[in-house]
């Protein structure tokens, strides 16, 4: 198999694009082609219009639809079975950073994610494909590589009664 970008197997590199544009406002509508579109936005209170989600809960969003993503491929793959996966999560960040603090990370500081597994699959199985989803996810792994103080919290929900996971 020849090689594409960085020694990658060619085959293995996906290539997706977008564009995006702003009127010199807050507000950001980014075209995924067949995907349709998105508008990022700011709240009234600071300069926006309110018509969508700011930039950084998007990333929060994507977050959240990646690790879906990955855990259902990962899920199927090891043969669990599942009838939802539900998010919650929070970040913070300083906004000194992004108001001109070069001290100061204009990026998160903090991510919190907490997900809950609606299964009767036995908890090993579940915490395996827990620790492979987590290992597998980009956006997780973005996070984590930018040095960002994440934290997953598992829940695992079988018929009304949580129990935490801990990941193999």
């Amino acid at each position: 198999m020849t090689e594409g970008a960085a020694g990658t197997p060619r085959g293995f590199v996906r290539r997706r694009a977008l564009s995006a544009h702003n009127g010199a406002t807050m507000r950001t509508v980014v075209d995924c082609g067949e995907a349709g579109r998105l508008t990022l936005d700011e709240p009234v209170p600071h300069g926006g219009t309110g018509e969508g989600p700011t930039p950084l809960q998007a990333v929060l969003a994507a977050l959240c639809g990646c690790e879906a993503v990955t855990f259902r491929r990962t899920a199927t793959e090891l043969g669990l079975g599942y009838a939802a996966l539900d998010f919650e999560a929070a970040f913070t960040i300083d906004i000194r950073g992004r108001q001109g603090d070069r001290s100061v990370r204009p990026h998160f500081q903090t991510v919190r994610v907490r997900a809950i597994v609606t299964t009767s699959e036995p908890t090993a199985k579940l915490a395996a494909v827990i620790a492979e989803t987590e290992a597998r996810c980009p956006v997780l792994n973005l996070l984590l590589d930018a040095k960002v103080d994440v934290r997953m919290e598992w829940l695992r929900n079988d018929g009304g009664t949580e129990e935490s996971i801990t990941r193999t």
